[in-house]
């Protein structure tokens, strides 16, 4: 029997499906109206033996459990007892994250967690050091790593088009959602931290951080970040959920042309510009400008949040390593620890 397991950080519940005769079955503990939800639900059954159809409402908000749902569990504990499923996938809030996947890895489960794998270096460690032990799956949802529009900056990038990287910046602004308990380096940051040292392909080795909070005391609206790194690379970014503009942009500028990667774009999500410095051939050491040809190479229009599920789903059937495996959510973690330090050494003094 394929089951499929739907839930609420506080409400859970599941489903019965058709027979299967070789499943892989994935238990969701999730916060209500996350993606890897759906995405899950649309996969194709034969393809990935995965039930098709796992919505059910969340019972606490609606008051009464569907007639569809046989059975609610209490709590995850009746996911990890449960010897048929193989896999859980954990979108509940950040502080919950690393303390969640050691248990799900220590039940002898393949865990997908959501963004980012912990709030400390040192609870990331322990759910590496747990995946490693139970010799099970551990999956970060750095989400952006798997939009195809990333991948092809990152080929662009790799193939030596644009030259040598010079560095790398990000805008990732909007007038958002307030929050209280996470400030916008770790609400927002994850996602472009992950992006940049994937295209990095290296760890930076300084870094310096600045914020200023508005709204919340000590709780940062805004944050301008900057990262050394040794091949000679630079990278900045600037977070913000105050801010006019809704922008999720990348730039890549190289020694020999520059790329943007685009995401509020819906026709040009990636383009080239030839654009840059020329020596002079008649003058040794003066430069003039080049502003050549502008492109934009064709990107799928997959949906990044299937193809992150999709990949997911079969890493645990081959056993593949997954491309945001634990080691590169620890990667992000240790940057964002190191920034939010940054962060509260140059706050102003109140």
């Amino acid at each position: 029997m394929a089951r499929s397991i739907l839930s609420d950080a506080e409400c859970l519940a599941w489903e019965r499906f058709p027979q299967d005769p070789d499943p892989d079955v994935i238990g969701v503990y999730f916060t209500l109206a996350d993606g890897e939800v759906d995405e899950l639900r649309r996969l194709p059954t034969p393809a990935a033996r995965l039930a098709t159809a796992i919505a059910v409402a969340a019972i606490r908000w609606l008051g009464f459990v569907p007639a569809e749902v046989e059975h609610a569990p209490a709590d995850i504990d009746d996911l990890l007892g449960d010897e048929s499923l193989d896999a859980v996938v954990l979108a509940t809030p950040v502080p919950t994250h690393a303390a969640l996947a050691v248990r799900v890895l220590e039940a002898g489960k393949h865990c997908f967690v959501e963004k980012p794998l912990a709030q400390s270096v040192a609870d990331a460690e322990l759910a590496v050091a747990a995946a490693q032990a139970s010799g099970r799956l551990l999956m970060v949802g750095h989400l952006l790593e798997y939009h195809p529009g990333v991948r092809k900056l990152k080929e662009i990038a790799d193939s030596g088009e644009l030259g040598d990287i010079h560095y790398i910046y990000s805008n990732r602004l909007n007038l958002g959602q307030l929050r209280a308990d996470e400030n916008a380096l770790w609400s927002l940051g994850a996602h472009d931290i992950s992006v940049i040292l994937h295209l990095a392909g290296e760890d930076p080795y300084e870094l310096s951080a600045h914020g200023e909070s508005y709204m919340r005391p000590g709780v940062e609206d805004v944050v301008f970040a900057f990262l050394r790194f040794p091949s000679g690379l630079a990278a900045h970014l600037h977070l913000s959920w105050l801010d006019p503009h809704k922008e999720r942009r990348f730039t890549v500028v190289g020694s020999q042309r520059m790329a943007t990667f685009d995401d509020m774009d819906l026709e040009r999500k990636v383009t080239v510009y030839d654009k840059g410095f020329d020596q002079s051939a008649s003058s040794y050491g003066e430069y003039i400008t080049r502003a050549g040809d502008i492109y934009s190479p064709r990107i799928s229009n997959a949906e990044p949040l299937r193809l992150e599920v999709e990949h997911f789903v079969e890493c645990v059937r081959t056993g593949a390593a997954p491309r945001s495996d634990g080691a590169s959510g620890l990667r992000v973690v240790r940057v964002l620890e190191r920034l939010q330090e940054e962060l509260e050494r140059s706050r102003r003094a109140q």
